[in-house]
């Protein structure tokens, strides 16, 4: 019987090898945001399409460990077609369990669920937020203009 770590490392392993919304869109419609995690070489680019409130898409690309790209994918499938408000909210509930706090819907946060195990490796938390990170600047960056 498999257990819910084999499980997660299962999730983690399929989203590494093969990631969805890979590949990014160069379109004035599109808002960039690059950004690096200098302590272990994880390196993202995240792009996002919000047309009134809603993320009508999501792509990223980049390089790192499997942690980093992993999440990168989740994190684009899990927040494509939501509203911008529902994303921002998914994304603070994703750091705070990934630094190891409980948060009041689990269910919502579907296959990101698998990274809850990295508070245990503190150093690993940048690189399973490093596209969140990127993500929630594009929507602030939207927000902006």
């Amino acid at each position: 019987m498999i257990n819910l770590e084999q499980l997660y490392r299962q999730v983690i392993m399929d989203n590494y090898k093969n990631p969805k919304n890979k590949g990014l869109v160069s379109d004035p419609e599109y808002i960039q945001v690059h950004l690096k995690n200098p302590s272990c070489g994880d390196d993202m680019h995240v792009c996002c399409h919000i047309e009134g409130e809603i993320m009508k898409d999501i792509r990223h690309d980049g390089h790192g460990c499997s942690i980093c790209c992993s999440s990168a994918s989740v994190m684009s499938n899990l927040l494509k077609g939501k509203k911008v408000f529902e994303a921002k909210e998914i994304i603070n509930d994703f750091y705070e369990m990934v630094k190891g706090e409980e948060i009041s819907d689990e269910e919502r946060m579907d296959e990101a669920i698998v990274y809850r195990s990295v508070s245990q490796f503190p150093a690993r938390i940048k690189c399973a937020t490093l596209a969140w990170k990127a993500i929630e600047e594009a929507i602030n960056k939207s927000i902006e203009e």
